[in-house]
């Protein structure tokens, strides 16, 4: 099982993400690339899509390979070695398959944060306390479809609710366009790393797809996200909202 050091999480807490290389085997690689193959083989891209392509799949409880593998590469244990150590992890109730067929030299304009439209049932913002991204394909170079990333600003998103309250997550008017509230953003990173590296992201951390400057017949990114919750967020997302540390080791 890897292993999250302090220096880890020392750099999530400040940047509000960090890469986990050489979390998955290359046989495990191999394994998520065919489980993708096989849904993607299900809801094809239209002829001639280049850019992002998702699907999403929830979890009922027949389970779901996505699950399965979610449990067997060992994402729950390098998860609870981010939170604080009364808190456990929630198994996920989904998982997001994201790809990027290239050529696609989009470059993305305002970032955004998750789960605000549309709200879960009960009208509440769909927050969690972390994005697990499993690469699948090599992410080692920039602008092949990783992930950009504003570091730092889950620190100011929170101070932003912190002072108008955490409903004003619900206030999409206000929230600009990403939707992102209008803080101090900075410039954004491409997360890079190997094939069997797992992204961290904090749940507010200012984030969205990035470009892939590929050719035509180059490799497709493929990456598995899972959204996690700490025990006990979903009752208290506010405080979780506006103190962004307080679940985290």
């Amino acid at each position: 099982m890897s292993t999250i050091t302090d220096g880890m999480r020392t750099a999530f807490r400040q940047q509000g993400f960090v890469v986990i290389p050489e979390v998955l085997s290359s046989e495990q690689v191999a394994v998520g690339r065919k489980l993708v193959t096989a849904m993607l083989a299900k809801q094809l891209p239209a002829d001639g899509h280049t850019g992002p392509h998702f699907l999403y799949r929830r979890f009922g409880k027949q389970g779901h390979p996505l699950l399965d593998f979610y449990r067997e590469v060992g994402i729950e244990d390098l998860t609870a070695q981010m939170l604080r150590a009364d808190l456990t992890v929630q198994e996920p109730e989904g998982a997001q398959v994201a790809t990027t067929i290239p050529p696609w030299p989009q470059q993305p304009g305002h970032p955004h944060v998750d789960g605000l439209t549309p709200t879960e049932p009960d009208g509440r913002p769909g927050t969690f306390s972390l994005l697990a991204g499993v690469w699948l394909t090599d992410h080692s170079q920039p602008h092949r479809g990783n992930l950009w990333l504003w570091p730092g600003t889950h620190l100011l998103f929170g101070e932003y609710l912190a002072e108008r309250g955490a409903d004003a997550l619900k206030r999409i008017d206000e929230m600009g366009p990403g939707p992102y509230p209008p803080i101090e953003l900075g410039e954004p990173v491409h997360a890079v790393g190997k094939a069997g590296s797992v992204l961290f992201a904090h749940y507010l951390l200012a984030h969205n797809i990035g470009d892939h400057d590929g050719k035509a017949d180059d490799e497709r990114r493929e990456t598995l996200y899972y959204r996690l919750h700490a025990s006990g967020h979903r009752e208290r997302w506010r405080e979780a909202v506006t103190d962004p540390l307080m679940e985290f080791a």
